[in-house]
C-alpha cells in the first residue's frame, strides 16, 4: 500500500513538473513574442528618425549650395543711404530696398494689410527680408507665401498694391521680383539673405518696434 501511495505521489509531482515546465515555456515565449515586438517598434522608430534627419541634413546641404551661389534675376543698389528721419520718404525703387528710415523699425511677422515703407526698411537694415506682394495675386498665391516663411524669424510678409510685378522679395541693397509664389527663387533668397551679409546692423531687432494694422502673426 505505501508502494502504491509512493508512486501517486511520484506521478502527481511529475504531472506537476510538466505543467511548471508547459507554463514556464509559454511565459518564455510571450515574453519573447513581447520583446521582439518592443523591439521591432524601437528599430522602427530609430529607423524613421535616422531617415527624418538625413533628409534633413540633406535638404540644408542642398539650400546651403543653392544659397551659395549667384541668384538669377537679382537686383543690386549698393549705395542706398541710411539716415534716421521723421518725414516721409520718397524711395527709388518700390518697393525699397533701403535708404532713410524712420528711427523706429516694423515688428518682423506676417501681414495682411500694407505696412509702412520708412519702418521696414529700419527692418531690412537689421538683416529682415521683406516680401511684398500684388493682393491681385489671389488667396492661394497668398497662402503658398504665407507657408514658405512658416516660422521663420527675420521676415516681412506684406501686401503691396501697385507692385509692377506679382511677387518682390528684398533685402538691404538687393531685390527680387517674380510672377509666382512657386518660384524656388524665393526659398533661396530668404535661405542666403536672412541675417545675410548685406546685413548693415546684424544681430539688431526684428521685434519691440511697432506693429501696424494686420498682423496676423
Amino acid at each position: 500500500m505505501n508502494k502504491k501511495r509512493s508512486q501517486e505521489n511520484q506521478d502527481r509531482q511529475a504531472r506537476l513538473a510538466a505543467v511548471q515546465a508547459q507554463q514556464r515555456a509559454g511565459e518564455r515565449k510571450r515574453n519573447a513574442l513581447i520583446f521582439g515586438g518592443i523591439g521591432a517598434v524601437i528599430l522602427a522608430v530609430i529607423l524613421a528618425v535616422t531617415l527624418v534627419i538625413v533628409n534633413q541634413v540633406q535638404d540644408n546641404r542642398e539650400r546651403d549650395a543653392a544659397a551659395s551661389q549667384p541668384i538669377d534675376g537679382i537686383q543690386e543698389y549698393p549705395d542706398v543711404t541710411f539716415n534716421h528721419v521723421e518725414n516721409a520718404v520718397q524711395y527709388e525703387q518700390s518697393p525699397p530696398v533701403g535708404g532713410d528710415h524712420s528711427p523706429v523699425w516694423t515688428n518682423c511677422g506676417v501681414y495682411t494689410e500694407a505696412i509702412p515703407n520708412e519702418n521696414s526698411v529700419h527692418s531690412m537694415e537689421h538683416g529682415a527680408v521683406w516680401i511684398t506682394y500684388d493682393p491681385e495675386i489671389g488667396q492661394e498665391g497668398i497662402d503658398k507665401l504665407t507657408e514658405l516663411v512658416g516660422t521663420r524669424s527675420y521676415v516681412l510678409l506684406s501686401p503691396y498694391p501697385g507692385l509692377d510685378r506679382p511677387i518682390a522679395a528684398s533685402a538691404w541693397g538687393l531685390q527680387l521680383k517674380v510672377d509666382s509664389a512657386d518660384d524656388p527663387r524665393l526659398a533661396t533668397f530668404l535661405d542666403k539673405y536672412i541675417q545675410g551679409e548685406q546685413t548693415r546692423e546684424p544681430g539688431a531687432a526684428c521685434s519691440g518696434g511697432i506693429t501696424p494694422a494686420g498682423r496676423a502673426s
